[in-house]
């Protein structure tokens, strides 16, 4: 059948089996637009107060779905603005196609009005972008954005295409999408016999579980292998989930803001086994100490991860469940409990702690915990609280969790919040933010009335950046150079004027019934949690560090 291109793009979204698409029109894209009104029935739009907030949704959408996440956008500002949340997704290897008009083809080169190499500006922050100036080539260019989106190692694709080719029509046929296989061909028998063998003489091994684990969906294989070997688990911010937080077994996050447990476990270890972990600078601290006493194997899906920023002794390249399904029936049951007794006496000795005696952010996260039983999706934004999160909310799922690890994007949370409502509507979501963060992309407050469903925005207010406040109370003298917010805006009355339900929170008794009543609220609703400028997240490793430079509160007092 002959359609226009606007409607060839409707209707490979349609193959793909997408359901909602995040954006905001513009001139360029309005022949898109017109041909989504008539398929209003089948593709949802949710239209976001800013681009960025459309890419931040659509990622945390995928992320929360598993499905790929798509996004929509004009040429010129329209394109730039989506850029931001691409990069995002890109560090957390999260699948998102973000389709761009662009001026006709005549009009490239020109300085046309809002006209932008988008291509060409998010080439190092995708797994591929495509301009099409062909209508032939507009369908198969889709096609293959979805299946590079999905592959591997997932990422963001962009496909821009230019005004013309949207209006010109051409022959349309529809296709099955294509298959996805798991990266099996990459694993060699040879690695697994060596990698079996290493898990065998290992008498003190730690497993270490990074955001791949979450995206191969391997979080069965991973309890059984923690169990069947007896081995001590933590995670990286982007793990949180693969393996429950609940599990006796766990003692938390590795890194600066790790547990003292982990820290210090992971540099006392004889074999570290990382599934699905990118050695980010946050978790290693010196990369020349790291893990120092112990054999590293890595298993990934990525080649270009083996030996990238840790060297490691043997490595098994493939899908990480595919990876351990065959691994496991290779190893034998073992028992560690000197080695689990000593990780335990840690965790005893060095228990996360926080200030009892006000209203904190660690205790408005336990409390969420407590309330919602840790079955809830949560995103945050990037700084003190996000550490808060990761640290005192119990992840049992994987894809419950949704943070910019590898980016730190403040003012992602919200609209990553948005794209999980939509994409799991029957889950509680959270986003948690810091002022800072929140003030960054609020607007999106209006978009989360729009859509009419229930969301919880949780503001852990200190009036300042507390992070980086943080680093200049260590280590800058309290040189607080442009960190201090404490002026004159209003949060509830923000939110009210959005549309939104808001509470103000300044004290401990307030926190259950505030949660009690966002919780049950059939709309958005914001919290907004007054605390002290001066709280720090603890535990703390210094950049650049080793991990057993681990200090908390207690260190810092003496």
């Amino acid at each position: 059948m002959q359609l226009t291109g606007a409607e060839i793009i409707i209707e490979c979204l349609k193959e793909q089996k997408v359901d909602t698409v995040f954006g905001y029109p513009g001139g360029a894209i309005l022949n898109v637009y017109d041909a989504l009104y008539k398929h209003s029935d089948e593709i949802q739009h949710i239209l976001t107060s800013h681009e960025q907030g459309a890419s931040h949704a659509a990622d945390g959408y995928a992320r929360a779905t598993g499905k790929v996440g798509v996004c929509l956008a004009t040429s010129g500002p329209g394109a730039t603005n989506l850029v931001t949340g691409i990069a995002t997704a890109y560090m957390d290897s999260v699948p998102v196609v973000a389709i761009t008009a662009n001026v006709g083809k005549p009009l490239l080169g020109r300085d046309s009005f809002q006209e932008v190499d988008i291509a060409g500006i998010v080439m190092p922050i995708t797994k591929h972008s495509f301009i099409v100036k062909d209508i032939t080539m507009l369908a198969d260019t889709l096609r293959k954005a979805f299946y590079i989106a999905k592959s591997g190692r997932p990422g963001p694709v962009l496909v821009d295409v230019t005004k013309d080719v949207t209006a010109a029509t051409y022959e349309y046929s529809v296709r099955r999408p294509a298959t996805i296989n798991r990266e099996v061909e990459t694993i060699r028998k040879e690695d697994l016999e060596t990698a079996a063998q290493m898990i065998e003489e290992a008498k003190k091994p730690y497993i270490f579980v990074g955001g791949g684990s979450v995206i191969s969906g391997a979080s069965k294989e991973i309890s059984e292998l923690a169990h069947k070997i007896q081995a001590p688990v933590c995670d990286s911010l982007m793990g949180k989930g693969a393996f429950s937080g609940e599990d006796p077994l766990y003692t938390g996050m590795l890194g600066m803001h790790g547990t003292k447990t982990s820290d210090l476990g992971v540099t006392q270890c004889d074999l570290l086994i990382v599934l699905g972990a990118r050695f980010s600078d946050r978790v290693t601290g010196n990369a020349k100490t790291f893990a120092k006493q112990a054999k590293i194997l890595q298993i990934d899906v990525d080649a270009a991860e083996i030996n990238k920023n840790i060297a490691v002794d043997a490595s098994v390249i493939g899908d990480l469940k595919e990876v351990l399904k065959l691994l496991l029936v290779k190893i034998p049951e073992k028992r560690h409990d000197e080695w689990v007794q000593h990780i335990q006496d840690m965790k005893e000795k060095y228990p996360l702690n926080y200030d009892h005696s006000q209203l904190t952010g660690p205790y408005v996260i336990q409390k969420l915990y407590e309330l919602t039983g840790g079955d809830a999706i949560v995103s945050t934004d990037v700084g003190q609280h996000q550490m808060w999160a990761a640290q005192y909310f119990k992840f049992k799922e994987p894809r419950t969790f949704l943070t910019s690890g590898g980016l730190g994007t403040m003012g992602y949370g919200l609209g990553a919040a948005i794209g999980a409502k939509m994409g799991c509507p029957d889950k509680t979501v959270v986003n948690i933010a810091g002022d800072g963060c929140f003030r960054m992309n609020m607007n999106e407050i209006a978009t989360a009335v729009r859509c009419g469903k229930p969301l919880v925005q949780i503001i852990l207010n200190n009036h300042v950046l507390g992070m980086v406040r943080q680093w200049q109370t260590l280590f800058y003298e309290q040189r607080y150079s442009q960190t201090i917010l404490n002026d004159g805006v209003d949060f509830v009355k923000v939110s009210e004027a959005m549309g939104a339900k808001a509470i103000r929170v300044t004290k401990m008794e307030e926190v259950e019934p505030a949660l009690k009543m966002a919780l049950s609220s059939e709309g958005p609703i914001v919290l907004d949690c007054w605390i002290d400028q001066d709280l720090s997240v603890y535990p703390m490793v210094p950049a650049g560090a080793s991990l057993d430079e681990v200090f908390d509160e207690e260190d810092v007092k003496k």
